[in-house]
């Protein structure tokens, strides 16, 4: 209604969508499906509410942040093979 009664959204409406509100249970039941069965633990849906920009961007940044926490990642170790490498090539560079 607010994009018929607000001039600034009347840009936003189609007649379609009134049509197209008489499948919106069929449409919830798929959706619904659809995540159910592609979601995964290693591939995740998440599902984010789009009418607030700010919140959007703030629950996408932090699944971002955790997933990337999850990870737990580390540097490489060097083994003493390496670090007696670059021990070598510092004292090369030092003498140039």
């Amino acid at each position: 209604m607010d994009r018929i009664n607000e001039p600034e959204k009347h840009w936003k409406f189609s007649a379609n969508d009134v049509r197209e509100r008489r499948f919106w249970d069929d449409y919830q039941r798929a959706y619904t499906q659809a995540l159910q069965h592609t979601s995964t633990q290693n591939s995740p849906w998440f599902v984010i509410p789009a009418d607030k920009k700010w919140f959007t961007r703030v629950a996408v940044s932090e699944i971002i942040c955790q997933r990337l926490e999850a990870l737990d990642l580390h540097y490489p170790k060097v083994s003493q093979e390496q670090l007696d490498e670059l021990q070598k090539a510092k004292i090369e560079l030092e003498n140039e």
